[in-house]
């Protein structure tokens, strides 16, 4: 029984080392590291579909009698890198790093690595780098470069400094450098009114490290300003404060005289309309001011003046008079045109003639009459009434003189 079970144990150890002998191991194993990003990365000579297992120890523990004990970084994934960074490797420790592939259950020789963080990781540039003027001279403030954790790297490089670059910005370039491990460093012996550029790497020389430079700033010194430029400062700012004073003055009269336009007009309004328009007038206003607007009607009617004369007088040739007896009568108020200022009316025969301002009207001989007597008939006007009531109405005036 015991002999069955060591076969069976052997041809299982067998197949598991053919199985392992047909997948290659991953080649080309590196670290890219900066500060305390670490990734591990290789490369896979073969075509088919595999994955990849990532494990860690710490270096130390290969030495130890107990029953080592790898810790998994990256487990069955299709990816040829493995980030380590999420573990946070202690920065001056020691670690040993494998990597194989599986495919099918079977997998690969493990392919080693030996990191030590301290060592083997690159050194990152400042994090920022600006410039400030100090009179001549000009102020770097460097940042320091950090961990991913957000922490300064000083805390694990204690030596750390900062290499300074900083030249003239000319045709004639002399680069001049300055080391310094301090954040703010000032550079000395700087022209006047002179631009300079400026970049910085960190540097480590226990193990020789150094970080790539940053992109390079450029700034203009100051210095004491010569009396000509302060004498052309005052006279722009003369000539400058000249000129908005007086746009301000023109504005200020070109406003005032729109104003004055606009409200005391220089042409006065007739006096009759002033008085109309003064509030405290006595003319009385066809509607109150407050009161609300009323239209009144009154109905007229306007009828034209209508006066009728009728004169009844008998022709002489109808009456068997004598003329005796007619001259009495004959001359009965003859008179001549200009005597009258009111009256134009003359009669021969059976014919009366009425002479007025604005109208005339002819003479009726009554042809009916009988007898031997001459009787005047009285005048007869129609409508007498409307004559009184208008005082434009003249008085109708007739004379009758029959022959």
């Amino acid at each position: 029984m015991f002999a069955a079970s060591f076969v069976c144990l052997l041809i299982w150890g067998l197949q598991t080392i053919v199985g392992g002998a047909e997948l290659a191991p991953p080649q080309n194993v590196s670290l890219i590291t900066l500060n305390t990003n670490y990734t591990l990365s290789w490369d896979w000579p073969q075509s088919h579909a595999v994955t990849f297992t990532t494990q860690y120890v710490g270096k130390y523990k290969l030495k130890s009698k107990k029953i080592l004990k790898w810790f998994t970084a990256c487990e069955e994934t299709s990816r040829m890198s493995c980030d380590l960074t999420p573990l946070q490797l202690h920065y001056l420790g020691i670690y040993v790093l494998r990597v194989r592939a599986n495919a099918n259950g079977s997998h690969s020789n493990w392919e080693m690595k030996e990191f030590c963080p301290d060592i083997d990781a690159a050194l990152g540039p400042p994090t920022a780098v600006r410039l400030a003027r100090a009179g001549g001279d000009l102020d770097v403030y460097i940042s320091d470069p950090l961990t991913s954790t957000n922490i300064s790297m000083k805390d694990h490089i204690a030596t750390l400094y900062y290499h300074i670059l900083y030249w003239e910005n000319s045709a004639d370039i002399q680069v001049q450098s300055l080391s310094k491990s301090a954040n703010l460093v000032t550079l000395p012996n700087l022209k006047p009114w002179t631009w300079y550029c400026v970049k910085v790497q960190s540097r480590y020389d226990f193990y020789n490290k150094s970080s790539s430079f940053t992109s390079p700033l450029c700034m203009q010194t100051e210095g004491d300003t010569p009396w000509w430029q302060i004498f052309l400062i005052f006279l722009g700012s003369l000539i400058l404060w000249f000129l908005v004073m007086l746009l301000s003055l023109y504005s200020f009269f070109w406003c005032y005289k729109i104003i004055k336009k606009t409200f005391f007009p220089s042409v006065s309004l007739p006096s009759p309309l002033k008085k109309d328009l003064d509030p405290d007038s006595d003319i009385p206003y066809l509607l109150p001011r407050d009161a609300e607007s009323e239209l009144l009607f009154v109905k007229v009617t306007v009828c034209a003046e209508s006066t009728m004369l009728e004169i009844h007088n008998p022709c002489p040739e109808t009456l068997l008079m004598s003329q005796s007896d007619l001259e009495p009568d004959s001359r009965h108020n003859r008179q001549d045109s200009s005597s009258s200022e009111d009256s134009g009316v003359y009669s021969t025969g059976c014919s009366l003639k009425t002479q007025q301002s604005n109208s005339s009207q002819s003479c009726k001989g009554a042809k009916d009459l009988r007898g031997g007597f001459f009787n005047l008939e009285h005048l007869k006007m129609e409508d007498i009434a409307l004559g009184l009531k208008s005082p434009f109405m003249s008085t109708e005036k007739a004379i009758v003189d029959c022959v």
